[in-house]
């Protein structure tokens, strides 16, 4: 049963050093096409597998707000007539850069149902701004929001990065104090990691970049949990707070193991057990999409087994951890049985805990989860 969409806009305007999703730079590509193909694929897809009970909706890229005005109600109008279909109770997310955002376009999309955005703020810090290759100030974070409030979208998530190359503890607070400051409602944190492909990768391979080290990454993390929890944001999951109960409900469908839909150029999707992921080039997603309907490139039919091992580490993820009630009522067995002594060595350990049918993460568990991770491999 699939009730929750992603579809990805593939254009910026500039490139961000760190990034390693399907992405091209803004001039001279065939937007309007694009968005001509977007619709083809949603709605053979949706003829093929139609949407069960519509939840969420997440348009990401790229930046979708790269679009102009008339390319971003194309694509709002598209949204609204093939996916939501004037149904109600849909969290509809868009991703935003605080430099690319007018009133008006806010307005086309607090019109078509954009009822939560997603700044990408980063830090506060102008030169790590520009060291990172991001064009926007620390003031337009601010205007961007205000101008948010002003049509009417409330539900505003800032996403921010620590252990960035140079980053101090003292820039890392002041990022946290001054995003305290802003009308927002949730928050994502995310650690640098450096992609293969990105700039970043290139200059660390030339010697001209060092990445954070590791006890600073770890000191970083374990300050945000503290100083968020104080400021009265929940932590759900490892990189997300939330205020006044407004989790993401679309992230909350990946680390749920739950299906949905990804549309557009290098987007992955989970329908009917399977995962599959999109061309990428533009040129290869028109092609597919004209010769057999869908852009799909890859398709892989998730196993029993792998089934198992996501739900736990995508599962611990959330603070509230895995349920064993609704994991044997899934696949028929016990933690232990599937996992036997994996549970037992991470207690040990102390990072993991069980408490009320939930397993979940300790505080060192979370600062340690890819080493949790790991040990539901089978």
């Amino acid at each position: 049963m699939v009730s929750s969409v992603y579809i990805h806009i593939p254009f910026c305007q500039q490139i961000c050093y760190y990034c390693d999703f399907n992405k091209f730079m803004m001039d001279r590509q065939p937007v309007d096409q694009y968005l001509d193909y977007l619709e083809k694929e949603i709605v053979e897809s949706i003829k093929r597998t139609p949407i069960t009970n519509l939840k969420t909706v997440f348009v990401g890229g790229g930046t979708p707000t790269a679009l102009d005005l008339e390319q971003t109600q194309k694509l709002i109008d598209m949204i609204n007539r093939h996916i939501i279909k004037g149904q109600a109770g849909v969290e509809m997310t868009f991703e935003s850069n605080p430099n690319e955002i007018s009133k008006e376009k806010l307005q086309i999309l607090k019109d078509g149902g954009v009822n939560r955005i997603s700044f990408g703020a980063q830090t506060f810090d102008e030169g790590l701004l520009k060291k990172i290759g991001r064009t926007h100030s620390p003031n337009e974070i601010e205007e961007a929001i205000q101008t948010a409030k002003e049509v009417g979208i409330d539900n505003i998530n800032l996403d921010l990065m620590y252990a960035l190359p140079g980053q101090t503890m003292e820039q890392f607070v002041d990022s946290l104090d001054k995003a305290m400051e802003l009308p927002i409602q949730h928050i994502s944190a995310y650690s640098l990691i450096i992609e293969p492909k990105t700039v970043f990768y290139i200059e660390m391979n030339r010697g001209k970049l060092k990445p954070a080290p590791e006890e600073d990454e770890a000191a970083m993390y374990d300050f945000l949990m503290k100083y968020l929890n104080e400021k009265g944001f929940h932590q759900y999951e490892i990189s997300n707070f939330e205020k006044n109960g407004l989790e993401s409900k679309h992230n909350l469908v990946y680390w749920n193991n739950d299906e949905y839909f990804g549309f557009g150029a290098g987007a992955h999707g989970y329908v009917n057990g399977v995962r599959y992921s999109n061309a990428g080039p533009l040129k290869k997603y028109f092609q597919l999409i004209d010769e057999k309907g869908v852009p799909v490139i890859h398709e892989h039919t998730v196993t029993k087994q792998e089934k198992m091992e996501e739900e736990m580490f995508l599962g611990l993820r959330k603070m509230k951890g895995v349920s064993e009630v609704e994991f044997s009522t899934k696949y028929g067995a016990t933690f232990n049985e599937i996992f036997p002594n994996v549970i037992e060595k991470l207690s040990k350990d102390g990072l993991v805990e069980y408490k009320d049918d939930y397993l979940r993460l300790t505080h060192k568990g979370k600062l340690l989860g890819n080493e949790v991770f790991q040990e539901f491999l089978l």
